[in-house]
């Protein structure tokens, strides 16, 4: 029997986040994992007189990894004329992460990966300033299971529980803090082995309450770019990015831009990664997890950047839709758990948050 979760989840996806209107065509991504949702977002788009341009692949990877294996280099520089013409016309997209294995990008040799990300960013651009509505979610599967260390039940229920929240109430409740960010020029986080200055001095907030992720569960932010002084330890979670996963990561900033830049496992796919282009040793993002049915952190960065009491910062690409204006292939977002004992942010100077829990 199908789960009753699904159809929520699905309703959620198309309505909520969405909003899908007569006559769209909406994209929809997905794995044969996730032909449940696939359906039942299909029904849903169709009860809204609209169109799903359903794009279904194998293993559930967001590129194609067989083909950009084996591709002429060439190929991996544009999309076929046929994709790209699908991205720069429909109105929506809905996108359903359903990995077989979670570890599926790491076949693909960086150089190809890297011209193939190249390739696809004028038409992310499209998502990148919102000017198509969308949603990146997941499904169920039990690779996402494995990474999180639970059972497939576990793992449904644990999914279904974030997703499946009253999110008029929580964007109320994340609009009350990200005001007090708004009014702020300055953002200090301290914890052990971190204390980072940032400017967040004209930039507004923006809440995800079942908007562009599901979950969501979060305010973010792009802090001024040349703003990052000093240091920062991601020394409790892995930082998992493009399949593969570093521990240890400690990161040194000078005039916004990392200096210095240690792991204790996988460095040299860090550092790899910060040399990638001219902005990708930049700060695009700044975010506080809020999702009160996120409470541990899973290897999964759609759900560990939203759990209640830590904050993220991504490297790399800015968000022009909150005044970020730095540009790289790169946007990778590294948690940082702010719930322990002395860990704490300030705003212009005043404690606002200590040990995770808000003092406003």
């Amino acid at each position: 029997m199908t789960d009753s979760r699904v159809e929520q989840y699905a309703k959620l996806l198309v309505g909520t986040c969405v909003d899908v209107q007569p006559g769209w065509q909406v994209l929809v991504n997905g794995s044969t994992l996730a032909r449940p949702l696939l359906e039942a977002v299909s029904r849903e788009i169709g009860r809204r007189g609209a169109y799903p341009l359903q794009r279904v692949n194998l293993s559930g990877s967001r590129l194609d990894v067989p083909w950009a294996s084996e591709a002429p280099e060439e190929l991996l520089d544009a999309p076929a004329d046929i994709d790209a013409y699908a991205w720069k016309h429909a109105e929506a997209l809905i996108s359903i992460e359903a990995p077989e294995n979670t570890r599926e990008l790491t076949a693909l040799p960086g150089e190809r990966l890297s011209r193939l990300q190249a390739g696809w960013r004028p038409y992310l651009e499209r998502v990148l300033t919102m000017d198509i509505k969308w949603v990146g979610c997941q499904y169920p599967t039990p690779a996402l299971a494995q990474d999180a260390g639970m059972s497939l039940a576990q793992f449904a229920d644990f999914l279904y529980g974030a997703c499946l929240l009253d999110w008029e109430a929580e964007g109320k409740r994340m609009q009350r803090y990200a005001e007090r960010f708004d009014a702020a020029e300055e953002v200090h986080i301290v914890a052990d082995g971190t204390d980072l200055r940032l400017s967040i001095a004209g930039r507004s907030a923006l809440v995800d309450a079942g908007s562009a992720n599901m979950p969501g569960g979060e305010f973010f932010l792009s802090p001024v770019e040349d703003s990052a002084h000093g240091e920062i330890a991601f020394s409790e979670y892995p930082a998992v990015y493009l399949g593969r996963e570093v521990s240890g990561v400690r990161l040194r900033f000078e005039d916004g831009v990392v200096v210095d830049a240690s792991a204790s496992a996988n460095e040299e796919f860090l550092i790899e990664q910060l040399d990638r282009d001219e902005g990708a040793r930049r700060l695009g993002e700044l975010g506080i997890g809020c999702n009160p049915g996120i409470t541990r952190h899973m290897k999964n960065t759609l759900f560990d950047e939203k759990m209640d009491g830590t904050v993220h910062l991504a490297l790399g690409n800015g968000l022009p839709d909150v005044g970020g204006t730095n540009e790289s292939q790169v946007h990778w977002d590294i948690v940082k758990e702010m719930r322990r004992e002395g860990t704490r942010i300030e705003l212009d100077g005043e404690t606002v948050q200590e040990g995770g829990r808000w003092l406003l």
